[in-house]
Parts: structure tokens; C-alpha cells; sequence
């Protein structure tokens, strides 16, 4: 004998309330997640928007304002939780440095930097950053480091199946002996100079 739908209904009424229920669930985790992508994404670049007003500051010639602003670019650069931030934050510096009369301190603090944006870049698996971060130790005459940059792009490039990686590499590391016995026959001690 069937039952009477009236008898039925608060099992309908149940299985209906809990449908609504786990669709506003899973709106609301969507919702929550391409919000935090927006947010992510956003803190990725906002040191650029920093690094900018830096400029401005320099164009001002004010060197004063513009050392403060670029500790709002590091600070939004390390909160990007990405090498590139890092990278044009040390680069900023080094020429604020230069310009302000604060070279070798900017050198030091630059290079600091440079290697929390290489370790960045290995975690990423970011060849392009690994890169950038020799040619930066390459700038400042860094062997060791541009040396150990060179492993870890190689390391990078072989672990991601990358044959255009791989000779990218293989140029970089082309370039940098073709500098390293450039420089050292105008010293004569085998040094990179500064």
C-alpha cells in the first residue's frame, strides 16, 4: 500500500533543506577562494606601485623620501611571498645607494636581498628568477654565488624536461666564463673585480 504524500513530505522537506544547504556551502567556498586569489594576486604587485613613488621621489631628488618609501616597496616585497618583488627591491636600493652615498651599505643589504629572491625562485622552480638573481651577483662580482646560481638553474632545467631552459643555461653560463677570463686577465689575480 502506498503511502499518502502528506506522510511523506517532512522527509522531502529534510532531503530539500539539506540540498540548499550544501549548495550555499559550496557558493560561499567559491566565493571565499577567487577572493583570495584577488587578494594573493594583488599583494604579488603591490610593491611595484612602492617602487614607483620611489621613482618619483628620485625624479624630486628627494633621497630622504625616497629611502623611506622603498622600505614600504620591501616591505610590500616580502609580503608577495615571489622573487620578482625582490629583485626590483634590491636593484632599487643598490641605486639608491649609489645616487644617496651609501653604495657599499646598499651593496651589502642588496645582496641579503638577492639571496632571499634566489631561494624564492628555487622554491617557485622559477628558472627566469634563478637567472635574474646570477645576473645580479654577476653585477656585484659575486663568484661563488653566480656559480651556485648557475647549479641551481641547471638542477631547475633538468628536473622540468626543459631543453630551452637547459641552453638558456648553457648561454648564461657561456657569458659568465667568457667574463670571469675577461676579468681576470685585466687583474691579473684570477679576482672578479668590484
Amino acid at each position: 500500500m502506498c503511502r499518502a504524500w502528506s506522510s511523506r513530505w517532512p522527509v522531502q522537506f529534510i532531503v530539500a533543506v539539506a540540498a540548499m544547504i550544501a549548495l550555499m556551502l559550496l557558493v560561499v567556498i567559491v566565493s571565499e577562494v577567487i577572493a583570495g586569489h584577488a587578494v594573493a594576486a594583488e599583494s604579488q604587485i603591490a610593491w611595484k606601485a612602492h617602487l614607483d613613488k620611489v621613482e618619483d621621489a628620485v625624479s624630486k631628488n628627494d633621497l630622504t623620501q625616497a629611502v623611506m618609501l622603498w622600505r614600504e616597496a620591501y616591505a610590500a616585497a616580502l609580503r608577495s611571498r615571489h622573487w620578482e618583488g625582490m629583485v626590483a627591491v634590491a636593484d632599487a636600493y643598490r641605486r639608491l645607494g649609489g645616487l644617496a652615498g651609501f653604495g657599499r651599505a646598499s651593496e651589502a643589504k642588496a645582496r641579503r636581498i638577492y639571496l632571499a629572491a634566489l631561494f624564492r625562485a628555487r622554491q617557485e622552480g622559477s628558472l627566469d628568477g634563478v637567472l635574474r638573481v646570477a645576473e645580479a651577483f654577476a653585477d656585484l662580482g659575486d663568484r661563488e654565488v653566480v656559480d651556485r646560481c648557475i647549479d641551481i638553474a641547471r638542477t631547475l632545467a633538468v628536473q622540468a624536461r626543459d631543453a630551452r631552459g637547459e641552453q638558456r643555461v648553457r648561454v648564461f653560463t657561456e657569458r659568465w666564463a667568457a667574463h670571469k677570463l675577461e676579468v681576470e686577465k685585466q687583474n691579473g689575480s684570477g679576482k672578479v673585480a668590484r
